[in-house]
C-alpha cells in the first residue's frame, strides 16, 4: 500500500465516516500517482504513507462527518491543487457532480490524469475563483462549496460564498486556529449572503480540525467578489 491503510481506518472512524473497500483501493491506486509525479515536479510536500493518510485522505473525507454528499450534489473544490480535498470525496462518493478549480494548469493536468485512470467523472476548471464568481455558468450554481487551507476565512468567504446557491454551504476546512477565524470572519458572512450553520472539531491524530459549515441564505451583492487584491488588502 501507498498510504497506511490501518491508520487510515483509525482516522475516518474518528471522524465517524466510512468508506467501502473499493474505495480504499482506488485511494490507493491515487496515492501511488500522487508519489510518482511528485518527483517529477512539485504537488505536495506530504508523500510518505502515514501523511498520506491522515493529512491527506483521511483530512479530505472528513466533511463527510457534517454534509450528505449524495448522489447528484453540485460541488465545486476551490484552491484543489494535486485534487485535495476534491478527488478522496469524489472515490468516496463517485455519484456526486464535482467541480475541481485551481489556477494551475499544471496540477489540473494531474487530476485530469487521476481522473482518467480511476475511470471517475468530473468537470475541470482552470481559473482564479475571484473571476470565474463573476461568471453566470458558475455563480450561485453549487450545492455544496468545499476548500482546504487557502486563505484566512474572511477571505476565504468572499472567493467562495459566490458560488453557492440558496440553501446551498460552503464547508471551510481549517486547522486549530478556526474558531478564531471564524470569529473574524462573521461579518464578511453576513455581508456576502451567509450564515453560520456549525462549527465542528474533529481531533485527527495528528492534530485538531475545525469544519465551519455556512449556509447560504442571501444572494451574495454583485459587487463580490471583487479583483484579487483589494480582497486581500482590504478584507471584509
Amino acid at each position: 500500500m501507498n498510504y497506511n491503510l490501518p491508520l487510515f481506518r483509525e482516522n475516518i472512524k474518528i471522524s465517524g465516516v466510512a468508506v467501502s473497500e473499493k474505495a480504499e483501493a482506488a485511494l490507493d491506486r491515487f496515492a501511488a500517482m500522487l508519489i510518482e509525479t511528485n518527483e517529477k515536479f512539485n504537488l505536495t510536500a506530504i508523500t510518505d504513507p502515514d501523511g498520506i493518510a491522515v493529512k491527506h485522505f483521511a483530512d479530505s473525507l472528513s466533511p463527510m462527518a457534517v454534509c450528505d454528499f449524495a448522489p447528484g450534489k453540485k460541488v465545486l473544490d476551490i484552491g484543489t491543487g494535486a485534487g485535495f480535498p476534491g478527488m478522496p470525496l469524489l472515490i468516496a462518493n463517485p455519484g456526486i457532480n464535482l467541480t475541481f478549480m485551481d489556477s494551475t494548469a499544471k496540477k489540473l493536468a494531474f487530476v485530469r490524469n487521476c481522473l482518467d485512470t480511476l475511470g471517475l467523472e468530473a468537470q475541470i476548471l482552470n481559473a482564479r475563483a475571484e473571476d470565474a464568481g463573476k461568471d453566470g455558468d458558475y455563480r450561485e450554481s453549487f450545492d455544496i462549496v468545499i476548500s482546504r487551507a487557502v486563505a484566512p476565512l474572511n477571505i476565504l468567504c468572499e472567493y467562495a460564498l459566490p458560488f453557492v446557491n440558496a440553501g446551498g454551504v460552503f464547508i471551510a476546512m481549517k486547522g486549530a486556529g478556526g474558531k478564531e477565524e471564524l470569529e473574524g470572519a462573521k461579518n464578511a458572512i453576513g455581508i456576502l449572503g451567509g450564515k453560520i450553520k456549525s462549527e465542528t472539531q474533529i481531533n485527527l491524530t495528528d492534530g485538531e480540525r475545525h469544519l465551519i459549515v455556512i449556509e447560504k441564505t442571501a444572494a451574495t451583492p454583485q459587487v463580490y467578489p471583487r479583483a484579487g487584491g483589494k480582497i486581500k488588502k482590504n478584507p471584509l
